[in-house]
């Protein structure tokens, strides 16, 4: 678990880092972004992490998501991994910003030649909170998870999946039915290969239908994103948490787009919405 300083930073009375690390899970080197703001010196924090979207990297949140006053304020220290494995010997789609590098999608591939570094739901679940427990003074008993688009759907499909470890859930424009949309059924059959059965443990709608529960949740959804109707499909995960009977606030924000406009004008809101679980 050696872990490489790349720059730290200081901000909103906190350290704004950047970090890499050699994966066990990925087979390659790994950078993510770490925000820690100042507390006592035998103080353990609650954290989030935030998993970015389609094309991104670390850095998009840093630089745009306003987070860091917010993660001050509530003592809350904010966790932003890469999208996916990177090197020249990890394999790419060069010409598709939808597959390959930089849209990991959260899955641990099972299909060559992706199964050999893809493996990011390991990766999210499992190696980066011990690695970050290992570095930082984080409390692991008081983790919660977050996410936009391709990462609104990783934070959905991740705290479905593991509801004992991550105490709040929220997402931003997530594909909630990755299944049965065009990045989803690209994504998903490239990696795991044509048996949807499998692509169902990766579905926030599927594992809600198969009986994976949230005690609640927090969406925000723009109604001008020109990606709602086609790909993220949000009136499914409002109709999925209805029959189940999840809490889910989901919040269809009049005239807000894809962009970290949008995500940078919600995220206190999130941010605080956590802290009041996180602290509880």
């Amino acid at each position: 678990m050696k872990l490489k300083t790349i720059s730290e930073t200081r901000s909103h009375g906190g350290t704004q880092g950047v970090y890499s690390h050699l994966s066990s899970a990925t087979g390659t080197e790994m950078t993510f972004a770490v925000f820690v703001p100042d507390h006592a010196p035998d103080a353990k924090l609650p954290v989030v992490t935030y998993l970015s979207g389609l094309t991104c990297t670390h850095s998009n949140v840093m630089e745009k998501g306003e987070y860091r006053a917010a993660c001050a304020e509530h003592g809350i220290i904010f966790v932003a991994p890469d999208t996916s494995p990177r090197g020249d010997d990890v394999p790419d789609a060069a010409e598709e910003y939808d597959f390959g590098k930089g849209a990991g999608f959260y899955v641990d591939a099972t299909c060559d030649p992706w199964s050999k570094h893809y493996r990011m739901r390991s990766y999210i679940e499992s190696e980066l909170p011990a690695l970050i427990a290992a570095h930082f003074p984080v409390d692991p008993l008081r983790q919660s998870i977050t996410g936009h688009s391709m990462g609104g759907h990783g934070a959905l499909t991740i705290g479905l999946r593991n509801p004992d470890v991550f105490r709040s859930v929220s997402a931003f424009s997530p594909i909630v039915a990755p299944s049965d949309v065009p990045w989803g059924e690209k994504a998903l059959g490239r990696y795991l290969g044509k048996d949807r059965a499998a692509w169902r443990e990766y579905d926030a709608v599927a594992l809600i239908e198969d009986g994976a529960r949230l005690p609640e949740l927090l969406v925000d959804q723009g109604t001008a994103d020109n990606f709602l109707e086609d790909q993220l499909q949000t009136r499914r995960l409002i109709e999925a948490c209805a029959t189940a009977g999840i809490a889910a606030d989901i919040r269809m924000q009049e005239g807000y787009d894809h962009s970290y406009f949008f995500i940078s004008t919600f995220m206190a809101d999130h941010i605080a919405w956590h802290a009041g679980r996180l602290n509880a």
